[in-house]
C-alpha cells in the first residue's frame, strides 16, 4: 500500500504526479516516504539516486531509456514510464487512459510499480530493462516525430487547423493505410517528389525515407 510518496521534480511529469496523488488521498511529503520518484531529467536521474540515503522506501524514475542501474546504490528500485506527452500545466488528467511501461529486478519491485501506476490512473505493461532503449525509441516515433510530420505538411501547404482531424481520423480508422502507396499509384508519388524538389528540396529525402519505410511496413 503506497501511502506517502517524495516526488523529485516539478516539471511536466513530475507536477502532474504530484497532482494525481493528492487528488487520489496519497500523501506527497518527503518524510518517510514509501516511495521516492524521480521526475528529473534523464542525465540527472543517477546524481540524484546517489543524492538519497538508502532506506525502506522504493526508488524509482520515470523515465523511458534510462535503466535500472542508474538508481545505484539502491536495491529497491523499479522505473514507471508514462507513455503520454505531458504540458505544463500539472493536469492529472493528462494521465487517464494512458498506458505505462513497468521494469523491476523482481515480482515485488514490480507490483510496488504496478501499483503505483494504477494510483495514477495508468494502464501497466511490463517492460524487460535491455528492451527499455528500443522501446522508448519506438515511443519516439509515435509522438515526437509526429510533430515533425506536421511542421512538414503545413510547409508544403496544408492548414494547421485542417491537419488534427485528418490525423485523427487515420487513428480512429485503425491506421487503415488510404492514399497512393495504398493503391499503388506510383505517377503520384513520382509527381509529389518531383514538386516537393522544385519547392521545397529539404524535405525531398524525408518524404522518400518515409514511403520507402510504408512500403516495407505496411
Amino acid at each position: 500500500m503506497i501511502e506517502r510518496v517524495h516526488v523529485i521534480g516539478s516539471g511536466r511529469v513530475g507536477s502532474a504526479v504530484s497532482a494525481r496523488l493528492s487528488e487520489r488521498g496519497v500523501v506527497v511529503d518527503e518524510d518517510d516516504p514509501d516511495v521516492v520518484l524521480l521526475c528529473v531529467p534523464d542525465t540527472a536521474i543517477s546524481d540524484a539516486s546517489r543524492c538519497l540515503t538508502p532506506g525502506r522506501a522504493w526508488v524509482g524514475h520515470v523515465s523511458g531509456a534510462t535503466p535500472l542501474a542508474a538508481l545505484e546504490p539502491h536495491e529497491r528500485r523499479f522505473s514507471l514510464h508514462p507513455l503520454q506527452t505531458f504540458d505544463r500545466s500539472g493536469d492529472p488528467s493528462q494521465f487517464d487512459g494512458a498506458w505505462a511501461a513497468i521494469t523491476g529486478d523482481d515480482g515485488e519491485a514490480l507490483a510496488v510499480a504496478r501499483g503505483l501506476a494504477g494510483t495514477l490512473g495508468l494502464q501497466p505493461f511490463e517492460l524487460a530493462d535491455r528492451d527499455r532503449t528500443l522501446y522508448h525509441a519506438g515511443a519516439v516515433f509515435a509522438s515526437n516525430y509526429l510533430v515533425t510530420l506536421q511542421r512538414a505538411a503545413v510547409r508544403l501547404g496544408v492548414p494547421a487547423e485542417g491537419l488534427v482531424p485528418l490525423m485523427r481520423g487515420t487513428i480512429d480508422h485503425g491506421f487503415d493505410l488510404t492514399g497512393p502507396i495504398a493503391r499503388g499509384d506510383w505517377a503520384t508519388v513520382e509527381a509529389h517528389k518531383q514538386a516537393i524538389r522544385a519547392k521545397h528540396p529539404e524535405l525531398e529525402n524525408l518524404y522518400e525515407t518515409l514511403a520507402g519505410a510504408t512500403v516495407a511496413l505496411v
